[in-house]
Protein backbone atom coordinates (compact mmCIF):
# COMPACT_ATOMS: atom_id res chain seq x y z
CA UNK A 1 0.00 0.00 0.00
CA UNK A 2 0.84 3.83 -0.30
CA UNK A 3 1.52 5.82 2.75
CA UNK A 4 3.10 7.96 4.63
CA UNK A 5 6.13 7.03 7.25
CA UNK A 6 9.26 8.06 9.03
CA UNK A 7 12.28 6.38 9.87
CA UNK A 8 13.50 9.14 12.87
CA UNK A 9 12.51 11.93 14.63
CA UNK A 10 12.77 15.38 13.06
CA UNK A 11 10.47 17.94 11.42
CA UNK A 12 8.05 17.45 8.53
CA UNK A 13 10.98 16.90 6.22
CA UNK A 14 11.15 13.20 7.90
CA UNK A 15 8.02 12.18 6.32
CA UNK A 16 8.21 10.24 3.29
CA UNK A 17 5.41 9.17 0.96
CA UNK A 18 5.86 5.44 -0.94
CA UNK A 19 5.26 1.64 -0.48
CA UNK A 20 4.75 0.56 2.95
CA UNK A 21 3.83 -2.97 4.28
CA UNK A 22 0.08 -4.22 3.88
CA UNK A 23 -1.20 -4.03 7.89
CA UNK A 24 -2.04 -7.60 9.24
CA UNK A 25 -5.57 -8.04 10.83
CA UNK A 26 -5.23 -9.42 14.15
CA UNK A 27 -8.37 -11.07 15.26
CA UNK A 28 -9.41 -8.16 17.09
CA UNK A 29 -9.24 -5.32 14.46
CA UNK A 30 -10.39 -4.57 11.29
CA UNK A 31 -9.20 -3.69 8.03
CA UNK A 32 -10.46 0.12 7.20
CA UNK A 33 -9.57 1.20 3.47
CA UNK A 34 -8.64 4.73 4.29
CA UNK A 35 -10.57 7.74 3.00
CA UNK A 36 -9.67 10.50 5.14
CA UNK A 37 -7.12 11.17 8.11
CA UNK A 38 -6.98 14.37 10.38
CA UNK A 39 -3.85 16.28 11.28
CA UNK A 40 -3.64 16.87 14.88
CA UNK A 41 -0.79 18.74 17.50
CA UNK A 42 -0.14 15.49 18.98
CA UNK A 43 0.74 13.95 15.35
CA UNK A 44 3.69 16.19 14.75
CA UNK A 45 5.19 16.03 18.25
CA UNK A 46 4.86 12.60 18.35
CA UNK A 47 6.99 12.69 15.15
CA UNK A 48 9.59 15.14 16.85
CA UNK A 49 9.99 12.46 19.54
CA UNK A 50 8.24 14.71 22.03
CA UNK A 51 6.34 11.79 23.22
CA UNK A 52 9.26 9.23 23.28
CA UNK A 53 8.94 9.06 27.12
CA UNK A 54 5.93 7.48 26.91
CA UNK A 55 5.39 5.86 23.82
CA UNK A 56 8.19 3.22 22.18
CA UNK A 57 8.41 4.27 18.17
CA UNK A 58 8.80 1.36 16.17
CA UNK A 59 10.50 2.39 12.59
CA UNK A 60 9.50 2.81 10.09
CA UNK A 61 6.53 5.23 11.92
CA UNK A 62 3.05 5.47 9.46
CA UNK A 63 1.71 8.84 11.84
CA UNK A 64 -1.88 9.88 12.65
CA UNK A 65 -4.79 8.83 14.82
CA UNK A 66 -7.96 10.06 13.00
CA UNK A 67 -9.20 8.27 10.59
CA UNK A 68 -12.53 7.68 8.61
CA UNK A 69 -13.13 4.87 6.15
CA UNK A 70 -14.72 1.48 4.99
CA UNK A 71 -13.86 -1.79 6.48
CA UNK A 72 -13.03 -4.32 3.76
CA UNK A 73 -11.89 -7.09 6.21
CA UNK A 74 -12.96 -7.86 9.70
CA UNK A 75 -10.78 -10.15 12.47
CA UNK A 76 -11.61 -13.28 13.10
CA UNK A 77 -13.34 -12.80 16.71
CA UNK A 78 -14.63 -9.48 15.19
CA UNK A 79 -18.75 -9.37 15.58
CA UNK A 80 -19.50 -5.31 15.71
CA UNK A 81 -18.77 -4.54 12.16
CA UNK A 82 -18.85 -5.99 8.92
CA UNK A 83 -17.67 -5.56 5.04
CA UNK A 84 -18.80 -2.44 3.67
CA UNK A 85 -19.57 -0.68 6.96
CA UNK A 86 -18.33 3.36 7.27
CA UNK A 87 -16.74 3.86 10.25
CA UNK A 88 -14.87 6.21 11.94
CA UNK A 89 -11.69 5.69 14.70
CA UNK A 90 -9.53 7.40 17.34
CA UNK A 91 -6.62 4.23 16.26
CA UNK A 92 -4.16 5.14 18.83
CA UNK A 93 -2.47 2.14 20.22
CA UNK A 94 0.22 2.10 23.00
CA UNK A 95 3.29 2.07 20.67
CA UNK A 96 3.96 4.61 17.70
CA UNK A 97 4.13 2.60 14.17
CA UNK A 98 0.36 1.62 12.57
CA UNK A 99 -0.67 4.85 12.05
CA UNK A 100 -3.73 6.17 9.43
CA UNK A 101 -1.45 7.80 7.14
CA UNK A 102 -1.77 5.30 4.31
CA UNK A 103 -4.45 3.81 2.31
CA UNK A 104 -5.17 1.37 4.78
CA UNK A 105 -5.32 0.86 8.98
CA UNK A 106 -5.30 -1.94 10.93
CA UNK A 107 -7.62 -0.35 13.61
CA UNK A 108 -8.71 -2.57 16.72
CA UNK A 109 -12.32 -2.19 17.45
CA UNK A 110 -11.84 -0.56 20.96
CA UNK A 111 -11.01 2.32 18.89
CA UNK A 112 -13.94 2.63 16.18
CA UNK A 113 -17.63 3.72 16.07
CA UNK A 114 -20.21 3.86 12.69
CA UNK A 115 -19.74 6.96 10.76
CA UNK A 116 -22.14 9.87 11.18
CA UNK A 117 -24.56 9.32 7.97
CA UNK A 118 -24.78 13.59 7.92
CA UNK A 119 -20.82 13.98 7.10
CA UNK A 120 -18.09 13.93 4.59
CA UNK A 121 -15.59 12.06 4.88
CA UNK A 122 -13.19 14.87 5.83
CA UNK A 123 -15.70 15.67 8.27
CA UNK A 124 -16.01 12.60 10.35
CA UNK A 125 -12.02 12.09 9.80
CA UNK A 126 -12.05 15.34 12.18
CA UNK A 127 -14.08 14.78 14.77
CA UNK A 128 -12.77 11.24 16.78
CA UNK A 129 -9.31 12.77 18.83
CA UNK A 130 -11.14 16.36 18.72
CA UNK A 131 -14.35 15.27 19.66
CA UNK A 132 -13.53 12.66 22.40
CA UNK A 133 -10.92 15.21 23.83
CA UNK A 134 -13.48 17.51 24.54
CA UNK A 135 -16.27 15.02 25.27
CA UNK A 136 -14.28 13.35 28.11
CA UNK A 137 -13.01 16.59 29.81
CA UNK A 138 -16.55 18.15 29.74
CA UNK A 139 -18.31 15.07 30.59
CA UNK A 140 -16.11 13.31 33.17
CA UNK A 141 -13.10 15.35 34.03
CA UNK A 142 -15.05 18.58 34.45
CA UNK A 143 -18.34 17.12 34.76
CA UNK A 144 -20.38 20.68 33.10
CA UNK A 145 -23.88 20.99 34.46
CA UNK A 146 -26.86 23.12 33.21
CA UNK A 147 -26.52 26.30 34.14
CA UNK A 148 -22.37 26.98 34.39
CA UNK A 149 -20.20 29.39 32.44
CA UNK A 150 -17.14 27.34 31.06
CA UNK A 151 -14.19 29.42 29.73
CA UNK A 152 -12.94 27.08 26.71
CA UNK A 153 -9.18 28.49 25.73
CA UNK A 154 -8.23 28.20 21.65
CA UNK A 155 -12.34 28.34 21.05
CA UNK A 156 -12.01 28.29 17.29
CA UNK A 157 -9.63 25.01 17.13
CA UNK A 158 -10.28 21.10 16.38
CA UNK A 159 -10.70 20.64 20.19
CA UNK A 160 -12.46 24.07 21.31
CA UNK A 161 -14.94 23.87 18.43
CA UNK A 162 -16.18 21.09 19.22
CA UNK A 163 -15.84 21.77 23.34
CA UNK A 164 -17.88 25.18 22.49
CA UNK A 165 -20.80 23.01 21.09
CA UNK A 166 -21.10 20.36 23.34
CA UNK A 167 -20.67 23.07 26.27
CA UNK A 168 -23.79 24.66 25.05
CA UNK A 169 -25.66 21.30 24.47
CA UNK A 170 -25.02 20.51 28.45
CA UNK A 171 -26.96 23.84 28.77
CA UNK A 172 -24.12 25.54 30.23
CA UNK A 173 -22.43 29.08 29.03
CA UNK A 174 -19.41 28.98 26.84
CA UNK A 175 -17.17 31.58 26.50
CA UNK A 176 -13.75 31.31 24.66
CA UNK A 177 -10.35 32.57 23.72
CA UNK A 178 -10.07 33.36 19.96
CA UNK A 179 -8.29 35.63 17.52
CA UNK A 180 -10.60 38.59 16.65
CA UNK A 181 -10.80 37.25 13.40
CA UNK A 182 -12.46 34.06 14.74
CA UNK A 183 -15.06 35.64 16.74
CA UNK A 184 -17.60 35.48 14.35
CA UNK A 185 -17.00 31.62 14.35
CA UNK A 186 -17.11 31.18 17.50
CA UNK A 187 -20.33 32.76 17.60
CA UNK A 188 -21.62 30.45 15.23
CA UNK A 189 -20.82 27.75 17.60
CA UNK A 190 -23.25 29.42 20.52
CA UNK A 191 -19.76 30.61 22.26
CA UNK A 192 -19.10 34.07 23.89
CA UNK A 193 -15.35 35.07 22.19
CA UNK A 194 -13.22 36.89 24.12
CA UNK A 195 -9.73 37.77 22.70
CA UNK A 196 -6.87 36.38 24.05
CA UNK A 197 -3.30 37.94 25.38
CA UNK A 198 -2.99 40.55 27.53
CA UNK A 199 -6.11 41.84 29.57
CA UNK A 200 -7.52 38.78 29.36
CA UNK A 201 -8.67 38.21 32.84
CA UNK A 202 -10.49 41.48 32.72
CA UNK A 203 -12.24 40.89 29.68
CA UNK A 204 -13.53 37.69 30.51
CA UNK A 205 -14.43 39.04 34.13
CA UNK A 206 -16.29 41.69 32.40
CA UNK A 207 -18.16 38.98 31.04
CA UNK A 208 -18.71 36.62 34.26
CA UNK A 209 -17.55 38.87 37.67
CA UNK A 210 -18.36 36.10 39.68
CA UNK A 211 -15.52 33.62 37.95
CA UNK A 212 -16.50 30.61 36.19
CA UNK A 213 -17.33 27.35 37.16
CA UNK A 214 -14.65 25.63 34.76
CA UNK A 215 -11.73 26.13 32.53
CA UNK A 216 -11.24 23.98 29.65
CA UNK A 217 -7.13 24.50 28.99
CA UNK A 218 -6.01 23.73 25.52
CA UNK A 219 -2.97 25.45 25.47
CA UNK A 220 -0.49 25.87 28.85
CA UNK A 221 2.00 28.00 30.51
CA UNK A 222 1.31 31.11 31.09
CA UNK A 223 -3.07 30.89 30.64
CA UNK A 224 -2.51 27.81 33.44
CA UNK A 225 -2.49 31.22 36.02
CA UNK A 226 -4.49 33.15 34.33
CA UNK A 227 -7.16 30.23 34.15
CA UNK A 228 -6.67 29.65 37.65
CA UNK A 229 -7.17 33.22 38.73
CA UNK A 230 -11.11 33.24 36.60
CA UNK A 231 -12.08 30.82 38.82
CA UNK A 232 -15.15 31.00 40.73
CA UNK A 233 -15.15 29.62 44.19
CA UNK A 234 -15.08 25.82 43.71
CA UNK A 235 -14.38 25.97 40.39
CA UNK A 236 -12.47 23.77 38.19
CA UNK A 237 -9.69 23.39 35.72
CA UNK A 238 -8.69 20.67 33.85
CA UNK A 239 -5.62 21.00 30.97
CA UNK A 240 -5.10 18.49 27.95
CA UNK A 241 -1.94 20.87 27.27
CA UNK A 242 0.52 21.07 30.64
CA UNK A 243 0.70 18.98 33.28
CA UNK A 244 1.48 21.82 35.53
CA UNK A 245 -1.82 22.05 35.72
CA UNK A 246 -1.89 20.19 38.96
CA UNK A 247 0.18 23.09 40.76
CA UNK A 248 -2.74 25.22 40.12
CA UNK A 249 -5.53 22.99 41.67
CA UNK A 250 -6.67 21.34 38.38
CA UNK A 251 -6.04 17.96 36.73
CA UNK A 252 -4.37 17.33 33.28
CA UNK A 253 -6.69 14.99 30.78
CA UNK A 254 -5.23 12.37 28.22
CA UNK A 255 -7.86 11.59 25.30
CA UNK A 256 -8.63 7.75 25.44
CA UNK A 257 -10.14 5.79 22.36
CA UNK A 258 -13.58 4.45 23.88
CA UNK A 259 -15.84 3.10 21.28
CA UNK A 260 -18.98 3.97 23.66
CA UNK A 261 -17.91 7.79 24.00
CA UNK A 262 -17.24 7.90 20.04
CA UNK A 263 -20.42 6.28 18.91
CA UNK A 264 -22.43 9.49 21.54
CA UNK A 265 -20.68 11.65 19.95
CA UNK A 266 -21.62 9.91 16.18
CA UNK A 267 -24.74 10.18 16.90
CA UNK A 268 -24.74 13.93 18.29
CA UNK A 269 -23.16 14.84 14.60
CA UNK A 270 -26.23 12.82 12.90
CA UNK A 271 -28.67 15.17 15.54
CA UNK A 272 -26.99 18.38 14.60
CA UNK A 273 -25.45 18.84 17.99
CA UNK A 274 -21.99 18.94 16.53
CA UNK A 275 -20.50 20.11 13.36
CA UNK A 276 -16.36 19.65 12.10
CA UNK A 277 -15.23 22.71 10.44
CA UNK A 278 -12.89 21.66 7.93
CA UNK A 279 -10.66 24.31 7.13
CA UNK A 280 -8.17 22.82 4.28
CA UNK A 281 -7.80 19.22 2.61
CA UNK A 282 -4.36 18.07 1.35
CA UNK A 283 -3.77 14.81 -1.28
CA UNK A 284 -1.89 12.30 0.77
CA UNK A 285 1.20 12.62 -0.62
CA UNK A 286 1.53 15.75 0.45
CA UNK A 287 0.60 15.10 3.85
CA UNK A 288 4.06 16.93 5.10
CA UNK A 289 2.84 20.08 4.20
CA UNK A 290 -0.49 19.77 6.12
CA UNK A 291 1.42 18.85 9.26
CA UNK A 292 3.67 22.35 8.28
CA UNK A 293 -0.14 24.21 7.94
CA UNK A 294 -1.03 22.12 11.40
CA UNK A 295 2.23 23.67 13.22
CA UNK A 296 1.81 26.95 12.56
CA UNK A 297 -0.90 27.02 15.16
CA UNK A 298 -3.65 29.19 13.44
CA UNK A 299 -5.74 26.61 12.23
CA UNK A 300 -9.80 27.16 12.36
CA UNK A 301 -11.07 24.10 12.93
CA UNK A 302 -9.30 20.77 11.31
CA UNK A 303 -6.74 19.78 8.72
CA UNK A 304 -7.30 17.11 6.92
CA UNK A 305 -5.24 14.56 4.56
CA UNK A 306 -7.62 12.30 2.10
CA UNK A 307 -7.09 9.41 0.12
CA UNK A 308 -7.57 9.40 -3.90
CA UNK A 309 -9.51 6.05 -4.60
CA UNK A 310 -9.96 6.39 -8.23
CA UNK A 311 -12.19 3.62 -8.41
CA UNK A 312 -14.85 4.04 -5.77
CA UNK A 313 -15.65 0.37 -5.70
CA UNK A 314 -14.74 -0.17 -1.54
CA UNK A 315 -12.27 -3.26 -1.08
Amino acid sequence: MKGISYSRYGGPEVLEYGDLRDPKVGPDTVLVKVRAAAVNPVDWKCRAGHLDAVLDAVFPVIPGWDVSGVVVRPGAAVTEFSVGDEVIGYVREDFLSRGTFAEYVAAPVRTLARKPRNLTWEEAAGLPLTGLTAYQVLYEALRVRRGETVLIHAAAGGVGSIAVQLARHLGARAIGTASEANHDFVRSLGGEPVTYGEGLVERVRGLAPEGVDAVFDTVGGDTLKTSANLLAPEGRLVSIADGDVVDYGGRYSFVRPDAEDLTRLAELAEQGVVSVHVSETFPLERAADAYRRNEEGRTRGKIVVTVDWPDETEG
